[in-house]
């Protein structure tokens, strides 16, 4: 039996941090499409260079290519988690074609709980460490705890940039939701994270 997944839910819902540790307790590998697009080498890695220098996104058939790759790995052979990808129907249609996904676990947070959570985040610029200063503060306020770093907001953290982002994720994602529903497993993600892990791993065993 494989453990082949796909995790979505909106920013700020943790579905990163919950892909991590689902990751590591069935040992499986969890891909994240922005690792493999900063990793690509050789000609995929011109072209989608290409892309990026107009401010344009990769062609979905560059990344489905990657993700093809990606998979056909040994680490991959007992399963894999998808971080945030596929993120419309035709995504969803293009990954049917190189995998076979078992269970799509979509974590829920209100758009408000997302803008509080968010709007919260400082990043650090030299260790790229995160801290929240509502679930995860700094030792020392704005500075960070491994490298003794200031911290900062980033632009795509304040309240009306997370707005734009959920609008689109809620656009996108609604219609992938009715694609997956055979297979859906829904958490709700106002909760501790232990909490949200203990929920996933009850479901999946289901």
């Amino acid at each position: 039996m494989t453990n082949k997944f796909i995790i979505i839910g909106p920013q700020g819902s943790g579905k990163g941090t919950q892909a991590k540790i689902l990751s590591e307790k069935l040992n499986i590998p969890n891909i994240s499409i922005g690792d493999l697009l900063r990793n690509a080498k050789g000609e995929l890695k011109q072209e989608i260079d290409s892309h990026m220098d107009k401010g344009l996104l990769a062609p979905i058939k560059i990344i489905i290519k990657l993700l093809k790759q990606r998979i056909q790995q040994l680490d991959c052979k007992n399963g894999f988690i998808l971080d945030g990808y596929p993120r419309n129907p035709e995504q969803a249609k293009l990954l049917d074609q190189i995998a076979s996904i078992d269970k799509v676990i979509e974590i829920t947070l209100s758009d408000q709980e997302a803008i509080k959570r968010l709007s919260s985040r400082l990043s650090c610029k030299n260790c790229n460490s995160i801290y929240n200063t509502i679930t995860n503060p700094p030792q020392k306020p704005n500075i960070c705890d491994n490298c003794k770093t200031e911290l900062f907001q980033r632009p795509d953290d304040k309240p009306e940039a997370i707005k734009k982002r959920l609008e689109v994720y809620h656009q996108e994602t609604k219609p992938l939701i009715e694609t997956y529903k055979n297979k859906l497993i829904t958490i709700n993600g106002k909760q501790p994270i232990e909490n949200i892990a203990k929920d996933i791993e009850e479901k999946l065993k289901e």
